[in-house]
């Protein structure tokens, strides 16, 4: 059975040597690496159920040692998630972050993805 994680990390997995992580990564990995969560979605229940076709809104954060490392990964992201087999649609362009407390530099994105429970 599929789930909107598994969905994900079959996409990016190979992305940032593999450092990809579910919600939170390791206080000492190295950088960069790429974290990711469920953020809501679309629910399809109707009067008949549940349908097996499900909705998440996905969000993928990469962060990484400079802007432009963040910059390429997170288009790095764009593309596994928008192709085959996941075709993810994009919810709104990716966001730049800073954060002073590690100086790393972040972006993010949401994607809709749907998928077979």
């Amino acid at each position: 059975m599929a789930s909107a994680e598994s969905v994900t990390y079959s996409a990016i997995k190979a992305l940032a040597s593999g450092r990809v992580y579910p919600d939170v990564a390791p206080a000492t990995v190295v950088k960069p690496y790429i974290v990711y969560q469920g953020a809501g979605g679309v629910d399809e229940t109707t009067f008949d159920g549940a349908d097996t076709l499900q909705n998440c809104r996905m969000q993928v954060t990469v962060w990484a040692t400079t802007r432009a490392e963040a910059a390429t990964l997170i288009q790095q992201v764009r593309a596994a998630m928008t192709s085959a087999p996941v075709f993810g649609t994009p919810i709104g362009a990716s966001v730049p972050d800073y954060e002073d407390e590690t100086k790393l530099f972040g972006s993010r994105q949401d994607y809709s993805i749907w998928y077979q429970e």
